[in-house]
């Protein structure tokens, strides 16, 4: 199931109670051994807060699912976070690449899926396009990671068919090049097609002349995320996912200081919202265009009803909603907005949580 589908079904749950326990991890040995130590520390933690809550038999269900959920995991196959979801109707267990922004044990009505969201955000999937003369094939990625090979009715080429037969134009280069281009059109309305299809954009793998000559013929030079030089002795999978991903990252973080710029730029406009109730309330209306959350800002509230709360301090509080930025993101990622959680201090200067937005 894809990141996108699992946090639309968890986040639609309203369920009492609902725990989340997220906790960082470690892939290798002897690391990984702590990791099993913790996680039973923290489910013994979230057994007792919820008996004390809510009294053994009304969730007895969800006792029994806390018992046995260390069983399924096996710690010699962790990422970097693990992330569990459970309730009397709900038993699902994350691995992410990423480490969690809010660890521990959460218990509310709803889950605390914040940290997916900002793993939802910082995933990339995209196309990576392996381009020579020689033959071409083409990708789905996440990340720096290879998914699979897209196989259709065009790919994967094989090597450039378009080639002089003219023995006295051997040495025409203009002609030389005429080919060339050819071959790379059909590649690049081939890509365009997958494109429309998917809505994924494609880093390519290949020489600078064949990119350039690429961008010279192509119908949509907007859906090329860059290029890198093709090292002919590497073409493994997992080598040009690390090649793309590494700029595809760089790209992620120049999206992160233009968005902040944009929300600048918003605040001269009136279409800044700085207070969290406000911007709550604009979220779930769906007037949210773009929030940015600094990193490290999470809140914890009461729910007074379905569109306002009182800020309290401690996530133990009866009826606690851990963080109120979780729903916020969901909110306004759900209706199309974007959310961005960023280190960068810029953005301090409005506030650890802003809202533009579209009315």
């Amino acid at each position: 199931m894809a990141l996108k589908e699992q946090l639309q079904k968890l986040m639609a749950e309203k369920n009492s109670p609902c725990v989340t326990i997220s906790l960082d991890t470690h892939r290798t040995h002897p690391d990984n051994a702590k990791d099993e130590i913790l996680l039973k520390n923290l489910i013994k933690e979230a057994e007792e807060r919820v008996i004390k809550e809510f009294g053994k038999r009304p969730v007895e269900q969800l006792l029994e699912k806390m018992e046995a959920v260390s069983k399924e995991i096996d710690v010699n196959h962790n990422l970097d976070s693990l992330h569990i979801f459970l309730s009397n109707d709900t038993q699902q267990i994350i691995k992410s690449t990423w480490k969690t922004s809010n660890g521990g044990v959460h218990i509310s009505d709803s889950f605390a899926i914040r940290s997916l969201i900002k793993n939802y955000n910082r995933s990339e999937n995209y196309l990576v396009m392996l381009l020579s003369q020689s033959g071409v094939q083409l990708f789905e990625a996440v990340n720096d990671d290879i998914v699979e090979e897209i196989r259709n009715d065009d790919f994967p080429f094989s090597e450039n068919r378009h080639y002089n037969t003219n023995s006295d134009r051997g040495s025409d280069s203009k002609h030389l090049d005429d080919l060339v281009r050819e071959f790379l059109n059909k590649v690049d309305k081939a890509l365009v097609k997958v494109n429309n299809e998917t809505e994924l954009k494609c880093f390519v793998i290949t020489t600078k002349d064949n990119y350039s000559r690429l961008q010279q013929v192509a119908d949509k030079p907007s859906v090329y995320l860059g290029y890198a030089n093709i090292d002919y002795n590497n073409v493994a999978t997992h080598h040009i996912a690390k090649q793309s991903w590494e700029s595809v990252k760089e790209q992620q973080k120049q999206r992160r200081t233009e968005a902040i710029s944009e929300m600048q730029e918003a605040v001269a406009h009136g279409k800044v919202l700085t207070d969290l109730q406000e911007i709550y309330q604009a979220a779930i209306d769906g007037r949210g265009e773009l929030l940015i959350v600094h990193h490290n800002f999470s809140q914890v509230v009461v729910m007074k009803d379905e569109r306002t709360f009182d800020i309290v301090s401690d996530p133990k509080t009866p009826n606690a909603t851990d963080d109120i930025t979780s729903i916020i993101s969901w909110e306004v990622i759900s209706k199309k907005g974007r959310v961005i959680f960023t280190s960068q201090d810029e953005i301090k200067d409005l506030g650890k949580i802003v809202l533009k937005t579209r009315y």
